[in-house]
């Protein structure tokens, strides 16, 4: 007697939710930069770090190669790593560009970000307690 074979359904693999999200501004920006390095970075390295008056500010640097536990985002042709211990800071942050009469500069906004500096150079940021939006 034989038994009817047993197919294990597979659920559709459901997309992680991104870290980062970038804007299209900021796509464009960062596409803008890398085009211009002639290939010496892989990517945009962004996390954050501990200083100025409200205690942790956002970091943006070239990324040469990928460190063996960075996550990485790609969003919009655009590759970003981010070190393992800023990820609990950064869940559920878009990261935009912004040009203005004086000058222009990148804009996180984070849900995580409890208060600013008066001078905006530093955050407040508690870690993500939950599963970031998508």
């Amino acid at each position: 007697m034989t038994t009817p074979s047993t197919e294990i359904k597979q659920r559709p693999k459901r997309e992680r939710p991104k870290v980062i999200r970038l804007t299209d501004d900021a796509a464009a920006r960062i596409h803008d930069i890398m085009a211009r390095s002639e290939g010496r970075y892989m990517g945009v390295r962004v996390g954050v770090k501990n200083a100025g008056c409200a205690g942790m500010s956002y970091t943006m640097d070239y990324a040469e190669k990928q460190g063996p536990l960075d996550e990485v985002v790609e969003d919009k042709g655009v590759r970003i790593l981010i070190d393992p211990k800023a990820v609990m800071f950064l869940l559920g942050t878009e990261m935009d560009y912004k040009r203005e009469k004086l000058g222009a500069r990148f804009i996180f906004t984070n849900p995580n970000q409890t208060e600013a500096c008066g001078c905006g150079e530093s955050v407040v940021i508690k870690p993500a307690t939950g599963e970031a939006e998508s």
